[in-house]
């Protein structure tokens, strides 16, 4: 059922930022609140001109941009150039599934997911960052998608179930990504008769 993997992702993340992340973390408070605000408007569209958008699409692609405003200007470009190749791929991926499917070996949810977070692994290396260009990357390729469709005749809602489940396994890739990037340095500082046994053996 579309946007149930959405709903599990969204619920764990707030939970986990809630209940669990420290107080003191700096996007607590603003994580919690757009991802809370993502769930209660995932079923709720508004229709700008021909296009149909869901609003939780939106909040999101607006989340994103607010992350990079007080970044620096060169931080910005850097970040929209990611952003606008992952915008590429993405809508490469479904001009691809519609006029040549024998290529689509898997559910196309999980290769579009990973594919996009092999992307943005490659052009960021902070789980932040990456966060930041997938949401605005996938969703300025929603609307691109949909500029192309609506051209060919062919109806596509923005950022609806479909992409919100393809948005919440992106997120939980790089989430878990970047866990296995970490788990040494935790292993290290919290363990650290670990290092001294490794070194004793060497």
């Amino acid at each position: 059922m579309e946007g149930a993997v959405f709903y599990w992702v969204f619920w764990a993340i707030w939970v986990y930022v809630t209940f669990i992340l420290d107080r003191q973390n700096p996007y607590r408070l603003k994580l919690a609140g757009i991802v809370l605000i993502a769930i209660i408007f995932s079923n709720s569209h508004f229709t700008f001109g021909r296009f149909e958008v869901a609003w939780s699409g939106l909040f999101l692609l607006l989340f994103a941009y607010s992350f990079l405003a007080n970044e620096k200007y060169r931080v910005i470009i850097y970040h929209s150039i990611c952003s606008l190749i992952v915008s590429i791929a993405y809508v490469s991926f479904h001009l691809f599934e519609i006029f040549d499917p024998v290529w689509i070996i898997f559910k196309k949810e999980w290769m579009i997911s990973i594919g996009m977070s092999c992307l943005t692994i490659v052009l960021q290396k902070k789980v932040k960052g990456r966060l930041v260009i997938a949401l605005s990357g996938t969703m300025q390729g929603e609307f691109l998608t949909a500029y192309i469709l609506n051209k060919l005749q062919i109806p596509y809602s923005i950022a609806g179930f479909a992409y919100l489940d393809v948005c919440s396994l992106i997120t939980a890739l790089l989430v878990c990504w970047s866990i296995l990037e970490n788990a040494s340095s935790f292993l290290q500082s919290h363990f650290p008769f670990l290092e001294r046994t490794r070194q004793k053996s060497s």
